[in-house]
């Protein structure tokens, strides 16, 4: 996904940068990282208190093998609801539960 069309996805939360990381990219918007960009799949930032929205939603949470230890890692993403994708305005709904959760994680 190129920059201008992450751009236009989270046009109704404000303003976002978007950073090169791993082998992806990072969205933040007023400096809080509440997206990523992985393998071209577009994973917004969650926690405990919207994980079952987000499932709901249909919503895959991230997860990896730790090759290392031989266990599954959880990590604080999900899978975009794939309406959202095509709706302006229901992504911008979950922008803001991302961005929330987001912010509830820098503390």
């Amino acid at each position: 996904m190129d920059d201008e069309r992450i751009r236009e996805l989270f046009d109704g939360l404000g303003p976002v940068s978007i950073r090169r990381m791993f082998s992806g990219k990072g969205i933040y918007h007023n400096g809080v990282i509440f997206a990523l960009i992985l393998r071209g799949e577009l994973m917004l930032k969650g926690d405990d208190e919207i994980a079952a929205e987000y499932e709901a939603a249909g919503g895959r949470h991230w997860t990896y093998v730790n090759k290392r230890h031989g266990r599954e890692v959880a990590m604080p993403y999900w899978t975009a609801p794939e309406s959202a994708l095509d709706d302006p305005d229901e992504m911008t709904l979950w922008a803001r539960k991302a961005y929330e959760a987001g912010l509830r994680s820098e503390k």
